[in-house]
């Protein structure tokens, strides 16, 4: 009984003996930080060490890549791990599966850091690398394990209120209460991260002030922030025309600005949000002399995109002077990253029928004065010329948003609707199907993706949303009978929402199956047939003719097998099933039409081939070989 209380005394002079010594160079066996690096490393290493999430124990001078650059990569060599542990600690390090071969001297280091860390989540908060010695292919390494402890208190040391709080410590949570270790890991890597994101890469975590009671252990936590770093510059590494400027201003990485981590980290996933970039490595960072200098290996892909698309469609009611069969159409041109400044134009016009026509168009400005914002219009014209339902319909829309590497693409946006009459009936005795109407609304528009490839995706999820309100306005038509909009309020509030999503997954070899929801609802007291969606064709619902369908309201499902037999080319099988509601000022009804059908899609000189063949079914069409709808087109990348 002396002998354990003389060995506990021991132990508690050492520990406070060691808690005050450097972390450059600290040999306590109560490091609950990660281990220090004590002996010198080898040049390779040196010259490819990343400072660890959870310990910045490096010197300022040494390099910091996420992955290395091609041109920049160190020669590896084999090493082999040799543990030096007490007889007594053999067994609980038997516990662990670490590796005896690693590839090269930096993921040995690594390795060790993560078993030390692995120990003192299992209360082994003794545990320490104390000496770490290179010989050859040999890392021979000193490694003290202890005993299992717990602690009842933990104090603020010299962290700033500010820092604190954001990593989210409390002084009571701590209080009087058994300390497991993943706790004090989770709260030295929060920590950090705030140092790290205000221009302190290399901070070090540590416990100062510690006292023994028995298993408990009080101590205080103490921040050593090391040298402050500051961005340098972006290089960017590869065949590509994106402009350095651009993706300084996209990044947020400007010379001068404190470094930080997150950055890091999100300018990866900007990166890959961007249908012209292809990232083919993780951005690198280089540290010297205070400074940091982010690599970049990037290659452009082919984005421009042209569409030439051709509808084969029976005419089911053909009059006088028409054939049974008619032609659609739908061109579309997209250019992105204009002279490498991320800038986009697209135009596109569509011929559903003989007797209307569309035509889209839209401009994207991304980093609006040097911010992350992207400032966006679109223009839409639809246009009929049915004798007895003709009206036009102009809808401007200018947006602002905000694209974040996490939360998605968050905007902010107005819109202007106008619609009016081409042809009017003087002698109407009641208001028309169409009506003259202007509509100014504001709304919110999100976007989220994690889809693995903007054009063929395999896997991943693409979620969105959008959500306005605006005030609509009726106008009196100078050819209508003034007594006709007695009883009709000129003036609603009209609200409009939509939403889509998406998930991809894969099933066996090259098997991808793709579910889908889609739907707009608009919600008015007052609507008539130009308020309406269009539902219908190869972009809504497969297996009828485009723009078929008005709905207030609608709902479309859709489940697709797509069988990839190259990189961009497969073969599928699809079913969509749609909800349809239409509530105007003159009708009501509700619809379930269904689509199936079968297409293909490959690659050949020209472009992308798609060919489709669809069947559709409804209160008015039965399934029919003779109703199906044929669409094929190319659509060229440049």
């Amino acid at each position: 009984m002396y002998g354990r209380l003389f060995g506990f005394w021991v132990l508690w002079c050492w520990l406070l003996m060691g808690s005050s010594g450097s972390a450059w160079a600290q040999t306590t066996p109560l490091n609950l930080n990660l281990p220090p690096v004590q002996a010198p490393l080898p040049s390779d290493t040196a010259r490819a060490l990343r400072p660890d999430s959870t310990q910045r124990a490096t010197r300022p001078d040494s390099v910091r890549p996420a992955r290395p650059v091609r041109a920049a990569l160190p020669v590896r060599r084999p090493r082999v791990l040799v543990f030096d542990t007490e007889a007594a600690d053999r067994s609980v390090l038997r516990r662990y599966r670490t590796r005896v071969v690693v590839p090269d001297s930096l993921t040995a280091l690594r390795e060790v850091r993560e078993l030390v860390l692995a120990l003192q989540s299992q209360s082994y908060l003794t545990a320490s690398a104390d000496d770490i010695r290179w010989r050859r292919d040999t890392v021979r390494v000193r490694l003290y394990i202890g005993e299992q402890f717990r602690w009842a208190r933990l104090r603020n040391g010299n962290l700033g209120d500010g820092l604190l709080t954001r990593a989210g410590y409390r002084e009571k949570l701590y209080r009087e209460q058994a300390f497991q270790p993943q706790e004090w890991s989770r709260l030295q890597q929060r920590v950090l991260t705030e140092a790290e994101n205000q221009g302190f890469p290399f901070a070090t975590v540590r416990l100062d002030s510690v006292q023994l009671r028995g298993s408990d252990i009080e101590g205080r936590v103490l921040l050593e922030r090391g040298p402050a770093i500051v961005f340098d510059s972006l290089q960017i590494v590869g065949n590509t025309k994106t402009k350095k400027r651009f993706l300084t201003k996209y990044l947020q990485i400007f010379p001068n600005q404190p470094f930080s981590q997150q950055r890091i980290d999100e300018a990866a996933r900007r990166l890959r949000q961007l249908p012209y970039l292809q990232l083919k490595a993780e951005p690198e960072v280089r540290f010297a002399k205070g400074r940091a200098r982010v690599y970049l290996l990037l290659e452009d892909r082919t984005a421009n995109q042209f569409d030439a698309i051709v509808g084969v469609l029976p005419n089911p009611t053909p009059i006088l002077g028409q054939k049974r069969v008619q032609l659609t159409g739908d061109v579309t041109i997209a250019l992105r990253n204009i002279k490498g400044g991320g800038k986009g134009l697209g135009l596109q016009w569509r011929k559903v029928d003989a007797n209307s026509q569309q035509l889209d168009a839209q401009y994207s400005h991304p980093t609006l004065f040097g911010t992350p914002l992207e400032l966006g219009g679109t223009f839409n014209l639809y246009r009929q010329t049915d004798p007895v339902n003709a009206f036009q319909t102009l809808r401007p829309r200018l947006q602002v948003t905000y694209p974040t590497a996490r939360a998605g693409r968050i905007g902010f946006f107005t819109e202007w609707r106008s619609s009016r009459l081409l042809f009017v009936d003087s002698l109407a005795t009641a208001l028309p199907p169409n009506i003259d109407t202007r509509f100014t609304s504001y709304g919110l528009d999100y976007t989220w993706t994690t889809l693995d490839d903007p054009y063929f995706p395999r896997t991943g999820v693409l979620a969105g949303g959008q959500a306005a309100v605006g005030s609509k306005i009726i106008s009196k038509n100078a050819q209508l009978k003034e007594e006709l909009y007695s009883s009709l309020p000129l003036r609603t509030t009209q609200v409009s929402v939509s939403t889509r999503l998406e998930r991809y997954n894969r099933i066996g070899r090259g098997g991808v199956l793709l579910v889908r929801v889609r739907g707009e609802a608009l919600f008015n007291r007052r609507l008539f047939l130009n308020d309406m969606f269009r539902v219908g064709g190869l972009a809504t619902l497969r297996g009828f003719n485009e723009l078929n369908f008005y709905a207030s309201q609608y709902a479309i499902g859709t489940l697709e097998y797509r069988q990839f037999t190259g990189p961009d080319a497969y073969v599928f099988a699809f079913a969509d099933q749609g909800y349809l509601r239409l509530d105007i000022e003159t009708a009501s009804d509700e619809n379930t039409p269904t689509g199936l059908g079968v297409g293909l899609s490959f690659r050949t000189g020209a472009g992308q081939f798609q060919f489709v063949y669809a069947l559709g079914r409804d209160q008015q069409q039965k399934l029919a070989l003779g109703a199906g709808k044929i669409h094929f087109g190319i659509t060229s990348r440049f």
